[in-house]
C-alpha cells in the first residue's frame, strides 16, 4: 500500500463518509484504505501513547481491511469498519500489558544535587508523535482545535490511567464525536454500558487532571515572541534570560532518564553542570503533539557543525514556558520526524 496520505475531516461522527461504500472501480481499495490513515493513526496514538507502536497498529489495520474487503458488505461506512479493525487490535494490545507514562508520572523531581541519569527502557515511556502523522486537515476551527488538544503529552498521559475500553470509549466521544449508539455498535455492547464508561473516563480524567498547558492553535502573538525569546536564551546558553521565561514551577524531563526537574534553578543548575555540553545548541521549530516543539542540535565534539541531541515538546501557562520534555533517543525521533542527521557549521550567526 502507498505512504501517509491526507484525508478529510475526524470529528463528524461513524457515519461520515457512508458514501465511500461499496467498491471503487476509480481509487481503488487501497487509496481507499490510505486515505484513512492519518486519522487512524491519531486514534491509534491516543490509545497507546507510542508513535511506533500506532503505525504498527494501523497497518495491522489497513493489511487485514484489505485482505477482508471483499467481507465488507456496506453496511456501515468503511470509516466505522476501519475504527472497529483498530480498536480491536489495539485493545490486543493494550491486553499484553502496554501501558506508557512520563518521568513525572513515575517518581517524585529529584533536587540537582541528587541528579543522576538512570535509564529506563523504551516500552515504559511515553513517545512524541509528529503533528503531521495524527492531525488531519481540517475546516472547522473548532474541530482542529479539538484535534490538537487531544494529542497533548499531557492528556495522552492521562488516558494511560484508563482501562483499555474506557479509554476508547472517551476517545471516540468526546474526541471524535461519535453517538453513543455508534460507539456501542463498534464494541459490540449496549448504550448503557457506553454511558457508564464515559462517565468513569470522565472521573478518572479529572482525578488526574494536573496544570493544563494554554492552548496553542495557533500560536497567538505573546506566545510566539516568548518562544523566540526562548530560543535566543537557549541557543545563547543565557540563565539569566532563560529563568525569566521559565514558570516558577516548570518541569524539565528527559527521556529515557526517570531524572526530573521542578523550579528554575534547578533547571538552570542542570544545564549548566550535567547538561554544560548543550552550550551553543541550535533549535529548529518542529511541531508536535499539538504544541510548540524543537529539533535539539548540540555543537559536534568531534568536529564542526551541529548533532541531534533531543526533540523538545513544549508546554506554555500564563504567558511562560512551564515544561521542557526533552525525548533523548534521537536515533529513533529524528528520522520519525523527518530531520536531517546534522546541521552544518554555516548555521552558527545565522
Amino acid at each position: 500500500m502507498s505512504d501517509l496520505t491526507t484525508t478529510t475531516a475526524t470529528g463528524a461522527g461513524a457515519g461520515a463518509g457512508a458514501g465511500e461504500t461499496g467498491a471503487s472501480g476509480d481509487t481503488g481499495i487501497d487509496a481507499r484504505l490510505e486515505g484513512h490513515r492519518t486519522e487512524l493513526t491519531g486514534y491509534c496514538y491516543r490509545m497507546l501513547g507510542s508513535a511506533f507502536e500506532a503505525e504498527d497498529a494501523v497497518q495491522d489495520t489497513l493489511v487485514r481491511a484489505w485482505r477482508n474487503f471483499d467481507k465488507f458488505e456496506g453496511r456501515s461506512s468503511l470509516r466505522s469498519w476501519l475504527y472497529r479493525i483498530a480498536t480491536n487490535v489495539c485493545l490486543d494490545m493494550l491486553n499484553a500489558g502496554n501501558k506508557r507514562a512520563r518521568p513525572v508520572d513515575l517518581t517524585g523531581p529529584t533536587p540537582l544535587a541528587q541528579a543522576a541519569l538512570t535509564p529506563r527502557p523504551e516500552n515504559v515511556w511515553l513517545e512524541p508523535m509528529p503533528d503531521g502523522r495524527v492531525l488531519p486537515t481540517v475546516q472547522d476551527p473548532a474541530e482542529a482545535a479539538v484535534a490538537r488538544e487531544s494529542v497533548r503529552l499531557a492528556f495522552i498521559a492521562a488516558l494511560q490511567h484508563l482501562p483499555p475500553k474506557q479509554r476508547a470509549v472517551l476517545i471516540l466521544r468526546e474526541v471524535l464525536a461519535w453517538k453513543a449508539a455508534e460507539v456501542a455498535e463498534l464494541l459490540e455492547t449496549s448504550v448503557a454500558s457506553v454511558n457508564s464508561a464515559l462517565q468513569r473516563a470522565r472521573a478518572t480524567l479529572t482525578e488526574r487532571a494536573g496544570r493544563v498547558p494554554d492552548a496553542a492553535d495557533p500560536l497567538d502573538e505573546e506566545q510566539q515572541k516568548l518562544l523566540e525569546r526562548y530560543v535566543k536564551a537557549f541557543e545563547g546558553y543565557d540563565m539569566a534570560a532563560l529563568t525569566a521565561l521559565l514558570h516558577e514551577d516548570a518541569v524539565m524531563t528527559m527521556p529515557p532518564f526517570d531524572l526530573w526537574l521542578r523550579g528554575t534553578s534547578d533547571i538552570t543548575g542542570f544545564m549548566t553542570t550535567i547538561g554544560a555540553a548543550c552550550a551553543g545548541s541550535r533549535l529548529v521549530p518542529v511541531p508536535a503533539n499539538g504544541s510548540p516543539g524543537f529539533a535539539h542540535y548540540k555543537p559536534d565534539p568531534e568536529g564542526s557543525g551541529f548533532v541531534p541531541w533531543a526533540v523538545q515538546v513544549i508546554d506554555i501557562q500564563d504567558g511562560a514556558v512551564s515544561g521542557m520534555h526533552c525525548f533523548l533517543d534521537v536515533e529513533r525521533w529524528f528520522p520519525l520526524f523527518g530531520l536531517p542527521d546534522r546541521l552544518p557549521a554555516a548555521t552558527a550567526g545565522e
